[in-house]
């Protein structure tokens, strides 16, 4: 089992994760982490912004489904019924289980899987572990609470030499 903290990629925000992203990685489905990747945890529904992101994405043939370790399940499924998603409820990220069985439910490999999140030890590490690429964002809303300011801290090493590998492929 590959164990990396690095991310293939590092963006600002979602919205970076365009369809020609995605085309040009040979992602057919994406898994999102929900909490700070594509809304502040505050966030109780859904904005416009995120609407047009995910109709671009279905639009281009990407299956976007939430891979979720929200203790809140009514969270979790009142936010993508209201999108009209899939989603892996408890994933148990860092573990495999979560990512594989979104990945089979949509009948997608882990070589045209993509995992958008913004924690390493949970997102990154449990999408290097299962295979799939690993799409790493600023938290939206920024870090909230202590913990969460210590752990971006501590990820800050990770995305730069995500950074400098990207640069460094540019070359």
């Amino acid at each position: 089992m590959p164990f990396s903290l690095i991310p293939h990629q590092v963006l600002e925000r979602y919205t970076q994760v365009t369809p020609q992203l995605l085309e040009r990685l040979g992602v057919r489905l994406l898994l999102c982490d929900l909490d700070y990747t594509l809304a502040p945890k505050s966030v109780p529904r859904p904005d416009d912004a995120l609407r047009a992101w995910l109709a671009a994405c279905r639009d281009a043939g990407v299956t976007v489904m939430i891979l979720s370790n929200n203790r809140s399940s009514r969270r979790v499924e009142t936010f993508c019924r209201d999108l009209g998603i899939s989603y892996v409820g408890h994933a148990g990220k860092p573990g495999v289980r979560g990512y594989r069985e979104a990945m089979e439910r949509a009948g997608v490999p882990a070589e045209h899987t993509a995992m958008l999140g913004d924690k390493l030890l949970t997102d990154v590490l449990g999408a290097r572990r299962s295979g799939v690429l690993a799409l790493m964002v600023e938290p939206l809303g920024g870090p909230v609470g202590p913990w969460n300011h210590v752990l971006h801290l501590l990820q800050r090493p990770f995305k730069a030499a995500a950074r400098k590998r990207a640069l460094d492929r540019s070359d």
